[in-house]
């Protein structure tokens, strides 16, 4: 049920450090209270939530899939939308046949070059500039069969994790705790366990985005070469509405606002991070989150809900932190000093990748939500939060 949420009438000195509040569009500010005026208009919760389109299937529809990865050499220039991409992010958008074990086996080897040179995966490419690519090969299938005990198990696992599927698409509820992709010390993420689902054609559903390891919620998998070029394609051009929940140190003040930054990589020997960074900085990106508080509990937590409009690493936990409401059991990025965890809360990062509304490659729309993973819900439960309470940011602009 719908609840109202009151304009904050504080002075601007009271706003976090970098946020600033939503005010709403012209025709909202020429409506604001005056002197036998109108009452003043509600920001993000303006209107009741609109439901989204709901998912039609078109199976008569014949779409042709992308051309098969190139057996051969050849040289490619980067386009004006793939300036900025990382690397491995270009070679996915590019040929969505491709794991991530054989990008970075490639880009690993020297066999991928840019302008004549080796790159890394995460090295940003620029418009204009040549890149040159190896022949390229699905991973071959495994032989048809029965699976391992192993192998059942973990296409259990996958099945439990399963919010919304169909012949083209996926939406895992990922636990937190498990990653996406592999890397140092990590022994068993989500690209692998996918291997156990690949098709007659030898075919194996593929990551579309990244969610960070210990954040649980909505990730969505493509089935299908098809549906992985239009859903890459859709989070590039942020046709994706993400929604996440967290919980943060402290309530933030005013209750609603838009978060503006840039973001470079800080990288050390032990650890990377999102720092804040300047415009014109090496590697800064612009990044834009909205936020919303939804209930706080005394004055020392508080349930806000967070709408990303770009897709920056680590963007809402270093947004969070550097309006000083840093998320709960971030290792990385919680700053506050002598802070005392409440009794009976897990030290853990307490952020839900909650919704995702993603057009569907057939037509039509996915609209997928995930529950509070376990520790989430006990710290819910211990502070007397509603989880069905109204979610304010779901009218928070898109830009």
């Amino acid at each position: 049920m719908s609840r109202r949420v009151k304009r904050p009438l504080r002075p601007a000195g009271d706003r976090p450090k970098g946020a600033r509040p939503y005010r709403g569009s012209t025709a909202e500010r020429a409506s604001a209270h005056r002197p036998g005026g109108k009452p003043p208009v509600p920001r993000f919760a303006a209107a009741p939530p609109r439901a989204a389109k709901p998912f039609v299937p078109e199976p008569e529809k014949v779409v042709a899939e992308p051309p098969p990865l190139p057996t051969k050499v050849q040289t490619v220039v980067v386009t004006a939308d793939e300036n900025n991409m990382r690397v491995d992010r270009f070679l996915e958008a590019r040929f969505p046949g491709l794991s991530f074990s054989h990008i970075q086996r490639i880009v690993r080897k020297g066999e991928l070059r840019v302008n004549g040179k080796r790159a890394d995966s995460k090295d940003r490419l620029e418009e204009g500039q040549s890149v040159r690519i190896p022949p390229l090969k699905l991973d071959t299938p495994k032989v048809a069969g029965s699976l391992s005990e192993a192998a059942k198990k973990t296409l259990q696992d996958l099945k439990d994790m399963i919010l919304f599927e169909d012949a083209d698409v996926m939406v895992l509820n990922k636990p937190a705790g498990l990653a996406v992709q592999g890397g140092s010390g990590i022994t068993r993420n989500v690209d692998d366990m996918l291997e156990v689902m690949r098709d007659a054609k030898g075919q194996k559903p593929r990551l579309v985005h990244r969610l960070d390891r210990e954040t649980s919620g909505c990730l969505v998998i493509a089935k299908t070469r098809f549906a992985a070029t239009a859903l890459t394609g859709s989070f590039r051009h942020r046709s994706a509405r993400k929604i996440y929940w967290a919980l943060v140190a402290g309530v933030p003040k005013p209750k609603q606002g838009r978060i503006s930054t840039y973001l470079a990589k800080e990288e050390s020997e032990d650890d990377t991070i999102m720092r804040i960074a300047a415009h014109g900085d090496e590697g800064a990106s612009h990044a834009v989150t909205y936020y919303a508080l939804v209930e706080a509990s005394a004055a020392k937590l508080a349930w806000v809900s967070l709408k990303p409009v770009t897709g920056r690493t680590h963007q809402l936990r270093a947004h969070m932190a550097h309006i000083n409401h840093a998320i709960v059991g971030d290792p990385k990025y919680f700053n506050k000093e002598n802070w005392q965890l409440p009794g009976g809360m897990q030290n853990r990062l307490h952020l839900l990748a909650r919704r995702i509304v993603i057009p569907h490659p057939r037509g039509g729309v996915i609209d997928a939500s995930a529950p509070l993973p376990p520790h989430m819900l006990q710290s819910w439960n211990l502070l007397g939060l509603e989880a069905d309470r109204f979610d304010p940011i779901e009218n928070a602009p898109e830009e």
